[in-house]
């Protein structure tokens, strides 16, 4: 009977715990199931709030991208305009000296015109005789080089004539009228000066020839060209051999 009684009280008090171990699972199932739900829902607004701003970065991403091209687009137009400004003021600056130079022109047209009405003149007059003039001048120009050209022939004849009427009277040449020697032929007994006509040579004008300062010899001129005469050794002048690159100069010089 004892026996029983335990057995039956161990029972109970198994249940006892059983039921305290079930309320204390209980408990704690539910607390979970309360901590869960709260989780859930914590994550469920999360979510949303997530969605809400990815949607609101999405559209400023959009937007910031338009900005971006917007900007970019204003850049290029600024970019143009200051381009197109600088063309401006230069086609202004352009514009303005050609008007300054324009004015110019103009004042200096009227003051021109101003004194045709002075002299009576008309414009056409003036341009006629602005040609005769230029015409004129045409031919001064060509009548001084023949005049040139005939001195040169007259002076030429003049010391022909001088030689032939008194052999003994010297020719004059002019102080400038000095060169040197470019060839010499012992052989014949001749030299090509690098002095002719254009520097006053005269046929017939005598040179002394010297080399370093000293004399060498004198030589007589025969023939005269343009730049360049033929000379011959006078005799008893040959103080030594001419050779070429000697010196000449007038032996009787104009004064």
């Amino acid at each position: 009977m004892l026996v029983r009684i335990s057995l039956i009280l161990a029972i109970l008090a198994g249940l006892a715990v059983g039921v305290l171990n079930f309320v204390k699972v209980k408990e704690k199932i539910t607390t979970l199931q309360t901590n869960l739900d709260t989780e859930t829902k914590a994550h469920q607004e999360f979510e949303g709030k997530f969605k809400v701003t990815k949607s609101s970065l999405d559209k400023t991403n959009v937007i910031l991208k338009q900005t971006i091209a917007t900007l970019e687009a204003t850049t290029a137009e600024k970019d143009k305009a200051v381009t197109d400004l600088a063309a401006e003021v230069k086609r202004a600056g352009k514009l303005t000296e050609d008007l300054t130079k324009t004015r110019q022109e103009r004042d200096s047209a009227q003051q021109e015109l101003a004194a045709y009405k002075v002299v009576g003149l008309s414009p056409e007059q003036v341009a006629g005789i602005n040609r005769e003039f230029k015409k004129l001048q045409e031919t001064l120009s060509g009548t001084q080089e023949e005049n040139k050209v005939l001195g040169k022939k007259v002076d030429r004849l003049q010391a022909e004539l001088d030689r032939f009427l008194d052999p003994r009277k010297p020719i004059y040449l002019k102080a400038s009228c000095k060169g040197k020697v470019l060839i010499t032929d012992p052989k014949w007994n001749f030299v090509v000066l690098d002095v002719g006509e254009d520097k006053g040579m005269k046929g017939g004008g005598e040179l002394l020839v010297n080399r370093n300062g000293k004399l060498v010899g004198k030589v007589v001129v025969r023939t005269v060209q343009k730049d360049r005469s033929i000379a011959n050794v006078l005799p008893g002048w040959e103080l030594g051999e001419v050779m070429e690159g000697d010196q000449v100069i007038p032996a009787y010089p104009e004064t």
